[in-house]
């Protein structure tokens, strides 16, 4: 086991313990495993933690990605444009629907889609663009809803990474169509299994893509479409519930963790810290440097107890799923290049001083030795 692990899932449970505990066993009480009452409170609390009108739980991020595209009738022979370095949840739902994405390279500086790329690949079958708001940092939003609004195309932020992030003033999730989130265990947010949720202010996508993720009925039996079975069960919600209160708090170390580092690592001219987008909030749902020697160094830090990961080793469209697509690292040579650099390091709001300024000095000696 890892002297410092990626992250401390458990360390964070006994923080809140007594909390979490009476949560779950106030749904076992009332045996509310499936919908009910948790699930409904969570939503309107999660809509307003984020500012959203309409909160729709589900069963996970994927899906959340899913039934936005399928509540918007995006479908066959439709396109869809994404980035090229994300996790696959993003693009796998818009081959899902039958459309077929469209990979736009990231930006040099963020990690997040670059604007500059997009206008050139729209066709007339364009339908939608989803920014990926990734490691937590906010795409750059205003340029890509001036083209959505040009082009007359949905909107859709992937939320998966940046709970509470802010772009300009405004929430991630609140600047298009919908946003989606993911609640998987280690996201800023995140629950003791899956879930995820889609939020939005559009009064007819709230009704619909509630409608398809409930099997196509807001009432029992009276099935208006053929949906999907796709809820978040009640002592999820209700975990959730709880772990909301400490959100804004838990951002703020994550912030200040980030800052540690980003300082600490100066000294180390083999390392470049992740760089901020100015008038918008980092989130750090992940710390990622480029490191030069990056695979040395990710092996030294493992044999002394740091654990490390690649988010992600692969950019989507170089992936055997997208063999179809034809696309190669002259496509996207930012992804393509960030791909042998990128390595994240722990990130958790529990994560102590101490422990980071192990982590910069193991680092500094791998490079001094």
């Amino acid at each position: 086991m890892a002297i410092i692990p990626f992250v401390d899932l458990k360390k964070q449970y006994l923080s809140i313990q007594p909390e979490i505990d009476h949560a779950i066993k106030s749904v076992l009480q009332k045996t509310s495993f499936i919908q009910g009452p948790y699930v409904e409170a969570f939503e309107k609390e999660f809509a307003a933690a984020v500012g959203a009108k309409h909160c729709i739980s589900c069963a996970n991020g994927t899906d959340a990605i899913y039934i936005t595209l399928k509540a918007l009738g995006i479908g066959l022979n439709d396109e869809v444009i994404t980035v090229a370095n994300s996790w696959i949840s993003t693009s796998e739902t818009i081959s899902q629907t039958g459309a077929t994405p469209v990979f736009v390279d990231c930006d040099a500086d963020y990690y997040t889609i670059n604007v500059q790329e997009i206008e050139s690949k729209l066709t007339a079958k364009t339908k939608a663009i989803i920014p990926v708001h990734l490691y937590g940092q906010p795409a750059d939003m205003d340029p890509i809803k001036k083209l959505c609004e040009k082009h007359n195309l949905f909107l859709i932020e992937d939320c998966a990474q940046a709970h509470l992030a802010k772009y300009k003033g405004k929430q991630v999730s609140s600047m298009g169509t919908a946003g989606t989130f993911s609640f998987f265990p280690g996201k800023n947010l995140g629950a003791y299994g899956d879930a995820g949720a889609i939020v939005t202010n559009d009064d007819d996508l709230f009704r619909k893509a509630k409608l398809y993720a409930r099997h196509g009925a807001l009432i029992k039996h009276q099935h208006e479409i053929e949906g999907i079975n796709s809820r978040m069960d009640g002592l999820q919600a209700a975990i959730l519930s709880v772990k909301l209160k400490y959100l804004s708090k838990w951002t703020k170390q994550r912030q200040k963790n980030a800052s540690l580092y980003s300082q600490l690592l100066k000294k180390v001219p083999n390392v470049t810290t992740p760089t901020i987008r100015p008038n918008s909030s980092h989130v750090f749902h992940l710390y990622v440097i480029q490191a030069e020697n990056r695979d040395s160094l990710e092996k030294y830090l493992k044999e002394k107890g740091i654990a490390t990961g690649r988010h992600y080793p692969t950019p989507l469209p170089l992936l055997k799923a997208y063999q179809r697509l034809n696309m190669t690292e002259k496509n996207i040579p930012i992804a393509s290049k960030n791909k042998d650099l990128i390595l994240s390091l722990p990130m958790y709001p529990e994560l102590t001083r101490e422990q980071i300024e192990t982590i910069v000095t193991e680092i500094e000696t791998f490079y001094n030795s």
